[in-house]
């Protein structure tokens, strides 16, 4: 990593001296041009052999301890620079009126402090020329030779496409994969929980493999529950059982004691049919092993735990009855199409069989390891197949000795061939812990605080470069994992563990990880994260503060419940001595680090970039000192909950980029001087206030926003349409998603206490806006700029009490989410009639989730019809996959849904919405996706979930036969349901069945087939004695009449939980429980 640092160092160093007007102005008035002008010529000298030096120093001692005093120097020359613009800034800052850079230096200081300030720069610039000078004379007697840096310049571009975020490439491991699922899906073992290892040497891709079993859909339906636990190089039980229940709940739990914690756990588990993946075990001890397994033990007969290992050991003591499954390297075939994957354009190979033979030839050196040969091919695609593959085969992939389990080498290669700016970029990744969920945007922003993202034009923002950055990293294979976001953008995404080794190799000493492998901090080293124990060693705290070239300072766990990082009282003089000792700080990171203060001190660390305090809700205010940071890119106080302000003079910080407030509920208000941010590209909340604080106008230059903006408390001001006008945020092209939320409580004042369809109107955005959420908005209608808002992506309104018309849908082809709720007085959706869907196009043909909640007075789509709808042949949503209906008494008429596919929730509504999607299809609007004919096309037939409540219409459930997917029902209080139609017996993939509240129920018909797993009711309706293999939960509510449970209990032989609650009539339990050799848990209480 120094190496590829040093030219990103060297290259800012020169740009500085040569293009910073304030370095220039500065060394005029010092009388030092001449000098600057020297240091500037002699680091270019340097740059030219850089590249050399580095091939060269692995061989030759004396050019590696050249390339550490050349690094030495760099450092204190960009610190220098760093200081001067810092000087040159504070007095622009503090002397606005003034023209010059020049005038402001020298109306700042007194003239016998300017004098002496001037004599410790020129003495400092004079040893840094002297010392650069011996360095350049030295590369002459090492015989180092200009070379230039070859053009780095993606000329291949893979098509533009995201669907590769979404899962990965598989190839060459069916075979594994039905071996380990006839394991795993083997009813005949005695055990109730066995263990199943994956071993293997690092990059064969063990836990894709793992993934690929997790998630086959005989998976699914054979086990009740799944979770997935990353353990890594830390095997504590403590942690290890946290992360199991969270997997389980699919929820965070609070830091909790050992013995809450193994409650929790059995609650979860027990006598549930479980699958739990243990993913890159480490610990080679038996007896933890046995801890923890110690409490696996309750799970259902055919629980199954997979352990992926690297470790022969780990799999030796793990395994009980099942052997480990060693894992092998990829055949030659298997090999070979794996790479064509990724090295040829559209995965086609060439014709040529030159370039075939090349191609072979590279696969065959990467011994069948899939990491290896999706890295090495993910690199070559970017090359010229015809000459720069037979160069890397021959003069680079042959110098790889092919040594047996290690590829580390062969990775390293495709590191090699990254241009600087994204060496720098990727070793600094290694200080994140493994396994660690890398938040993208976050990435992007650390890396800019660090200098490595540059440019290339003056008209190109850093954190579109730094995406680039990003992508092409992830393009060869660095990075994998990455998960989307509704709006299409990568959210976050992991390092393979193999990779997180090369980085950390490639980094050195330069990055270190404190509470891993590394004890202390090295004297060299300039990026430090923590990821301590839960006990934080005293002589940890004593190391901190002895190192003064720390540039990074990143914590990645909480500390608040259990061990506060630096700011316990007896930890706070080496918090002062620490930050007073971090002088060179470009990064620092303390969130939720149970801080209630933050130091004056804070404000003498000039050079920082990016400070994060979010989630310490104790802080209140933060120190004037923080506005001396004058060079702060980022400001992070999401979730400060005690936090009451900003500082009032907040305008200081004219290098601000992002300010994060999203969660500071006591901030109401944002003080004045934002618009002198004109670097600012975040701005998460905007507080509006009556009287006092920042109005929208001082939004009117920030046009570089991005992301989303919450507009909170409008509703102040008498002019409202001109008062919001002068945000402009119509000329914001970047901002993405736009939240606003009126008052509360004002929607049912007076008209004349505030005009909310003007208000809006003023709030116009820019065209390319994806999102937009309005909230408590008291207008009647919308503007017509809607129309304008053909990029919009999700659209929400929620509690907006006089809203009667909507905008057009039609004019947002691209919208996949639409959230309406809590708007009373809504009664249609479309003003339109038919006409927006009677033409052949297809029916809001994006969107994917529909919400319909609160709608009181809601009848129908479209306006004037409704109940006559049965003369139309209503229209179908193509793509929707999740439909909830809640609280929509009167809807009668809607767009039909046949192909849904995730959840369908309808709760205190008509249920013929539902009868029109089974039985009025319009052959002709069937996608080709579903079926070629409506005979062969069953509506719904892919629906995973439905969830019915307080439908009173509703009196069976018939036309269900086509539910083969199902694997949730729930049915509660629908008070005229008497019978579950026979055709439940087609729900194959039923996996829990909830009833409640049903009175009227009479009979629950099923055939055996059927796998069921959980009854949930509160009347008991007969024919559920049919279930005699499968039921494993029956609850009981509320049954006021129910005298006798019947004997045909004692015949349910997977029963593990009975529960009856609130049947004052019941007496005594039948006979057949002593027949109930599984039962687990009995619980029988009035409630």
């Amino acid at each position: 990593m120094a190496e590829a640092i040093l030219f990103g160092l060297v290259e800012r160093i020169i740009g500085r001296l040569g293009n910073s007007a304030a370095v220039q102005e500065i060394g005029s008035i010092w009388g030092v041009e001449d000098q600057l002008l020297q240091l500037k010529n002699t680091i270019s000298t340097i740059q030219d052999v850089l590249l050399d030096a580095e091939e060269k120093q692995d061989h030759n001692h004396q050019v590696r301890n050249w390339l550490k005093r050349l690094e030495d120097a760099v450092y204190d020359a960009d610190n220098l620079l760093d200081y001067i613009s810092t000087k040159a800034l504070q007095c622009k800052v503090m002397k606005p009126g003034n023209n010059t850079v020049a005038k402001q230096v020298s109306t700042f200081f007194s003239t016998s402090n300017q004098l002496v300030f001037r004599w410790k720069m020129v003495h400092r610039i004079n040893n840094m020329n002297k010392k650069l000078d011996l360095i350049a004379t030295d590369r002459i007697r090492f015989g180092l030779e200009d070379r230039c840096v070859e053009n780095t310049t993606v000329t291949r571009i893979r098509d533009q496409t995201h669907s590769f975020v979404l899962q990965e490439e598989i190839v060459g491991r069916d075979d594994d994969k039905m071996v380990i699922l006839e394991k795993l899906l083997n009813s005949h073992t005695e055990e109730n929980v066995s263990v199943i290892p994956i071993v293997g040497i690092g990059g064969l891709r063990k836990t894709t493999l793992a993934q690929l079993i997790f998630n086959d859909e005989k998976v699914q339906q054979h086990f009740e529950l799944r979770m997935w636990v990353c353990v890594s190089n830390v095997f504590d039980v403590k942690i290890i059982v946290r992360k199991i229940i969270e997997s389980a709940c699919n929820k965070s739990i609070a830091n909790t004691e050992m013995d809450q914690l193994q409650k929790d756990l059995r609650k979860e588990i027990d006598g549930k049919r479980y699958l739990l993946v243990l993913d890159d075990v480490w610990n080679e001890s038996r007896q933890k092993w046995m801890s923890l397994k110690h409490l696996l033990t309750n799970g259902m007969k055919g629980s199954r735990i997979i352990i992926t290992t690297r470790s022969k050991k780990v799999a030796k003591i793990t395994a009980d009855t099942m052997q480990p499954y060693d894992l092998g390297v990829l055949g030659e075939e298997k090999s070979w199409s794996l790479f064509k994957k990724l090295a040829f354009e559209q995965g086609q190979e060439r014709m040529n069989s030159c370039i075939l033979e090349t191609g072979m030839k590279i696969v065959k050196k990467c011994g069948g390891v899939p990491l290896a040969i999706k890295t090495i091919g993910s690199m070559l695609y970017f090359k010229n197949p015809q000459t720069e593959w037979w160069s890397f085969n021959e003069k680079e992939l042959s110098k790889i000795s092919q040594e047996e389990e290690d590829i580390m080498p062969t990775l390293k290669l495709s590191y090699d061939h990254l241009p600087s700016h994204l060496k720098c970029c990727f070793a600094y990744c290694s200080l994140f812990p493994k396994g660690y969920e890398i938040y993208v945007q976050n990435l992007i922003i650390l890396w800019t605080a660090q200098g490595f993202v540059k440019s290339t034009n003056s008209n190109e923002c850093l954190e579109d470069t730094g995406l680039e950055y990003f992508m092409d990293l992830f393009w060869r294979s660095f990075f994998q994992e990455a998960e989307i976001d509704e709006l299409g953008s990568i959210r976050k995404c992991k390092m393979h563990d193999l990779m997180h080794d090369l980085a950390r190799s490639v980094a050195g000493t330069v990055c270190s990880i404190i509470g891993s492998d590394d004890e202390f901090i090295d004297k060299e080293t300039l990026h430090v994260s923590f990821d301590f124990p839960p006990e934080l060693p005293p002589e940890i705290m004593t190391s901190l503060v002895q190192p003064d070239k720390i540039r990074t300072f990143l914590s990645f766990r909480s500390y608040f419940d259990s061990n506060p990082l630096f700011f316990s009282p007896s930890n706070k003089p080496i918090c002062d001595a620490t930050i007073l000792n971090f002088k060179l700080l470009r990064t620092l990171d303390l969130h939720d680090s149970g801080m209630d203060k933050v130091p004056d001190s804070i404000g003498k660390l000039i050079h920082l970039r990016y400070l994060d305090l979010s989630k310490n809700k104790h802080i209140k205010t933060l120190p004037d000192s923080i506005t001396r940071l004058y060079n702060l890119q980022t400001l992070k106080l999401a979730m400060c909950l005690g936090l009451q302000e900003l500082p009032r003079d907040i305008g200081k910080l004219v290098n601000l980029r992002h300010l994060v407030i999203a969660g500071c509920k006591r901030v109401t208000y944002l003080p004045c001087g934002l618009s002198q941010l004109s670097n600012l590209q975040t701005l998460s909340n905007f507080p509006l206030s009556k009287d006092k604080g920042a109005a929208p106008n001082e939004l009117m230059s920030l046009n570089n926003l991005r992301g989303s903006i919450l507009f909170e408390n409008l509703g102040y001001g008498n002019d409202a349409t001109a008062e919001y006008s002068a945000a402009n945020l119509k000329d914001k092209p970047l901002l993405q998603s736009l939240f606003l939320k009126w008052l509360s409580g004002v929607a049912s004042e007076s008209k004349e206490s505030v005009n909310f369809e003007k208000s809006l109107e003023g709030l116009q955005p820019h065209q390319n806006l994806k999102e937009m959420n309005l909230s408590n908005y008291g207008g009647v209608k919308f503007p017509i700029w809607f129309a304008s808002l053909t990029n919009l992506n999700i659209f929400s309104l929620w509690r907006c009490t006089k809203c009667q018309h909507l905008p057009p849908l039609v004019h947002f082809p691209s919208l996949k989410v639409l959230s309406l709720e809590d708007l009373p007085s809504l009664e249609c959706i479309s003003n339109t009639g038919n006409r927006d869907w009677s033409s052949s196009t297809k029916f809001l043909q994006s969107l994917q989730k529909l919400r319909l909640v609160e709608l009181p007075n809601l009848k129908g789509w479209w306006k004037g019809v409704a109940d006559g709808a049965e003369n139309h042949i209503l229209p179908s949503f193509s793509c929707l996959s999740t439909l909830t209906i809640r609280n929509c008494p009167k809807l009668t008429c809607m767009p039909l849904f046949p192909y849904l596919e995730e959840r369908l929730e309808l709760k205190n509504t008509s249920w013929k919405a539902f009868k029109q999607t089974l039985t009025n299809i319009d052959e002709n609007r069937i996608p080709s996706t579903a079926s070629s004919s409506i005979s062969s096309f069953s509506p719904l037939s892919k629906l995973k979930a439905l969830h019915i409540s307080g439908i009173d219409d509703l009196q069976s459930l018939s036309d269900l036969n086509g539910f083969t997917s199902l694997k949730y029902l729930t049915i509660h209080c629908c008070p005229k349901l008497r019978t579950l139609s026979i055709d439940i017996q087609h729900f194959v993939s039923l996996k829990k069945l909830l009833i409640s509240e049903c009175p009227e129920l009479e009979y629950l018909s099923y055939d055996d087939h059927v796998t069921m797993r959980q009854v949930v009711g509160k009347s008991l309706p007969e024919g559920i004695q049919a279930i005699t293999t499968s039921l494993q939960t029956l609850r009981i509510w509320y049954c006021d009449s129910l005298m006798a449970i019947p004997e045909w209990i004692g015949k349910l032989e997977s029963l593990k939980e009975l529960e009856i609650q609130g049947c004052p009539k019941l007496s005594s339990l039948p006979e057949g429980i002593h027949n109930q050799t599984s039962l687990r848990r009995l619980v029988i209480g009035d409630w």
